[in-house]
């Protein structure tokens, strides 16, 4: 559901999963108008277009609050070639409204590697931000929110990393891109979720070894583990977004909605990816709905996936699980405004760290292209080594 944030706390309806409420944010609508923006006729006419692209998310007598800062952002994109990239964890306002590239971590990282662009603003969280930087380091990176950040990147360290590889010598480190700068540094190449199981092998061939490290995901390790074949050295860290999904609840929605299908994502536990009909990244888990049409699903993911996904497929009926990163939700149309309309909030990195971290991103880069890879459910779980 669509939100904006910076607006006085009254109270939200009991039970609300509406993001205003993570922040104790819910009320008035009133950030375009704080900032000098109305909603005139000329704005309307600007907007249009794009309230048909999110209406079933933002009721028509919210519109007028977020489209001002709407046609402002996209005013400034062409005023200071800048561009957005947005994460498909972003609210639709964000998404569909002022988001120049969409998609997945990797498909954003291959954008902020190509773009034309002077100004990268990244909608989605510090992490991400720095990959563009490091992809991009001659561009101007702004992140709307610094404290956009994410439980798994922070639960590991480039010091972490350097000990592992001093406790494995010789065993290849494979880095997710939901990493530090500092991490990535220390990594010999990066993956996504869209090609962590693809990396891993490429990375036991190119080692000609049979072991290779997967950090920080506990989860993704082992579900990586379970297609390989590859005996996996991971990390503790978990996302507390997908972390918190069950085989419970999938058995909940299941006897609650007759003939619904479970997709996953590869953060979860072992046990909900085995309980569920399809898993892989979220790229991945649109195609599946774009192409497959079912006629419910549910997406074990963070909530707003489901929104923006719901543009493309507006025959298949959503059941949407209210589990919200409040990071990702820290990014806001207004905080993008702001950013934009002050320049501020620069990423930067230490130029010897970036190049370290390009060297492990572009490995990833120049792998093939594919398809993002499904993973196959109901498999047996494998046993992963965690340090």
């Amino acid at each position: 559901m669509a939100r904006i944030i910076d607006a006085p706390l009254t109270s939200a309806p009991e039970g609300s999963c509406d993001p205003r409420s993570v922040h104790g944010t819910w009320g008035a609508l009133d950030a375009a108008a704080r900032r000098g923006l109305a909603f005139t006729p000329e704005v309307k006419a600007k907007t249009d277009h794009l309230y048909e692209k999110v209406k079933h998310v933002i009721p028509a007598v919210e519109w007028p609050a977020y489209a001002p800062l709407i046609a402002a952002i996209n005013e400034m994109k062409a005023a200071k070639n800048a561009v957005i990239l947005a994460h498909n964890y972003m609210t639709s306002e964000i998404f569909h409204c002022v988001g120049d590239f969409r998609g997945d971590s990797l498909q954003l990282a291959r954008e902020a590697a190509e773009t034309d662009a002077a100004v990268i603003v990244q909608a989605g969280v510090h992490f991400m931000a720095e990959t563009s930087k490091i992809l991009a380091p001659d561009k101007t990176v702004l992140i709307p929110d610094l404290r956009a950040g994410c439980s798994l990147a922070a639960s590991i360290t480039g010091a972490d990393v350097r000990l592992i590889k001093a406790r494995y010598p010789g065993v290849p480190v494979v880095t997710y891109v939901n990493t530090s700068a500092d991490v990535k540094a220390e990594s010999d190449v990066c993956c996504t979720s869209s090609n962590a199981a693809a990396v891993v092998e490429w990375a036991a061939r190119e080692w000609q070894t049979d072991r290779v490290i997967l950090l920080p995901d506990e989860f993704l390790a082992k579900n990586v583990a379970t297609q390989t074949g590859i005996r996996i050295i991971s990390w503790h860290g978990r996302c507390e977004v997908h972390e918190r999904f069950s085989a419970e609840d999938i058995a909940e929605l299941r006897a609650a909605h007759p003939g619904i299908v479970v997709l996953a994502h590869p953060e979860c536990p072992p046990d909900v990816m085995a309980a569920s009909d399809f898993a892989g990244s979220t790229a991945a888990l649109q195609d599946y709905v774009v192409e497959k049409r079912p006629g419910k699903v549910v997406l074990l993911t963070e909530c707003s996936m489901s929104d923006n996904v719901a543009m493309a497929a507006p025959d298949v009926d959503f059941i949407r699980p209210c589990n919200l990163c409040p990071h990702m939700k820290r990014i806001t149309l207004e905080g993008i405004y702001d950013a934009l309309a002050n320049m501020q909030h620069e990423v930067t990195i230490p130029e010897d760290v970036r190049a370290r971290a390009e060297h492990a991103i572009q490995r990833m880069l120049d792998l093939p292209k594919e398809k993002p890879r499904a993973f196959e459910t109901g498999r047996a779980p494998v046993a992963v080594e965690l340090v």
